[in-house]
């Protein structure tokens, strides 16, 4: 196939070029131009104001959009930025492929925090009604409704599989909001807490037993292939790996990747939110809102994607991604 991917000299799209440039033909679109083996060329935003210049996507079959502004961990980002970008650009490149006389798949990164920005006990489905907070996770639910109400304005066809553009041309759309991606060359959250543990600080939160949802870049791989060559119903699929993993659990992994035994406090837990709760009045690193986000719990279901797909679990277990993540590190 021919593949165009947004945001491709991104930490996913630089793993997907790898997966994917030795059985199909690649193309990129991105604010960078960097060559790259395994990309063919990497077109400019600007281009896509004249369709003319694009001469060689003539026959994408699939666009793969990964472009966007990702979770600011240190909070500085203007929240406007967000919806212009992860909006703005959403918009650009699905009216590219709404108008296109060959491209069949379109394939969107939203994310999880589009459905519900945090979870109690339960386990977040598809069937969520999305209640997103903050300027990501609202930008990306945005992005997400400007898609399904173009969907809605084409006919559906083949049993809702895929809709009909202007042109005639059959069309299936993937919503995927994955939850948090970790593999070779990540940046996110989990290199932070990688680098805290590496440093030898002991981790104070060891009493809170949390369990959250996370997703190895190649079990995230493996489901891109199958919606490359499955016949699978358009609409949004959580991605997740199979079992959710508490953070002590994640410190043991990574302290075994460096040869050391873990540092884990486990202090009590009022004690704890007593400190917390001081932070915040004082401006420290640890306030309320941090302790939260640090000790809460956040299971993602992937059966709707397994369903579709037709497997009973998807091919690395949580713990031998995170093995593969720290491999790299």
């Amino acid at each position: 196939m021919n593949i165009l991917i947004t945001g491709i000299h991104g930490f996913v799209g630089t793993n997907l070029v790898a997966a994917l440039k030795t059985n199909h033909t690649i193309y990129g679109l991105d604010i960078v131009f960097p060559k790259v083996e395994g990309v063919v060329k990497t077109f400019s935003w600007d281009d896509l104001a004249g369709v003319s210049n694009l001469t060689n996507l003539a026959e994408v079959d699939v666009i793969i959009h990964l472009a966007g502004k990702a979770h600011d961990v240190k909070n500085k980002s203007l929240a406007q930025t967000y919806f212009d970008i992860n909006v703005g650009l959403t918009q650009r490149i699905f009216e590219f492929f709404l108008n296109s006389s060959t491209a069949r798949k379109f394939i969107f990164f939203s994310s999880v925090a589009a459905a519900a920005t945090d979870l109690a006990d339960g386990i977040l489905t598809e069937d969520i009604i999305p209640l997103p907070f903050g300027p990501y996770g609202e930008s990306k639910r945005l992005a997400e409704q400007y898609i399904l109400k173009e969907m809605a304005g084409h006919a559906a066809i083949l049993h809702s599989k895929q809709i009909c553009n202007d042109k005639g041309v059959a069309q299936s759309v993937y919503i995927l909001r994955p939850a948090m991606i970790h593999g070779p060359g990540n940046k996110g959250n989990f290199n932070l807490l990688y680098q805290v543990v590496k440093r030898g600080i002991p981790w104070p939160l060891g009493s809170f037993e949390n369990r959250r949802s996370f997703t190895s870049i190649d079990n995230l791989v493996f489901i891109i292939n199958g919606l490359l060559v499955q016949n699978i119903q358009s609409g949004i699929y959580h991605v997740a790996d199979e079992e959710s993993l508490s953070t002590n659990e994640l410190i043991g992994l990574i302290c075994t990747s460096l040869g050391r035994k873990p540092r884990i406090w486990r202090l009590n837990k009022s004690l704890m939110t007593r400190m917390a709760q001081i932070g915040g009045f004082l401006h420290l690193p640890l306030n309320s809102k941090r302790l939260r986000k640090l000790t809460e719990n956040y299971v993602v279901s992937n059966e709707k994607i397994k369903r579709a797909l037709g497997i009973e679990k998807l091919p690395l277990t949580a713990k031998e991604g995170f093995v593969r993540t720290l491999e790299s590190f």
